[in-house]
């Protein structure tokens, strides 16, 4: 983000800046929620991320299976194969969790 955003910062201080916002949500949590709180919130952002898995490796199978983007880098026909059976499976199994999740209530 510093060279997209055009920012010049001393490394120690943006590994400063970068750390500090990472923790301030962990710290709230913490504070409002206690431990069993931050034990569902923790659950709770590893099934919002296993969610999104889909969203990027989709584009991903897409993109380096391009021969006019990746040229000689390009995949494997093989190779393909097994990275869209994957994607495949992240999604059945992501489609699977939400079922279960609304049928349980």
């Amino acid at each position: 983000m510093e060279g997209f955003l055009n920012l010049r910062l001393v490394p120690w201080l943006r590994r400063l800046i970068t750390r500090l916002l990472a923790i301030i949500p962990a710290i709230i949590a913490v504070i409002f929620f206690g431990q069993a709180g931050t034990a569902k919130l923790l659950i709770f952002s590893q099934v919002i991320l296993s969610l999104q898995l889909s969203f990027a490796v989709v584009p991903l199978v897409i993109f380096t299976s391009d021969r006019s983007k990746m040229g000689e880098f390009v995949n494997p026909r093989w190779l393909k194969v097994l990275a869209w059976i994957t994607a495949a499976v992240i999604a059945v199994l992501n489609a699977y969790l939400l079922v279960l999740r609304f049928e349980t209530g």
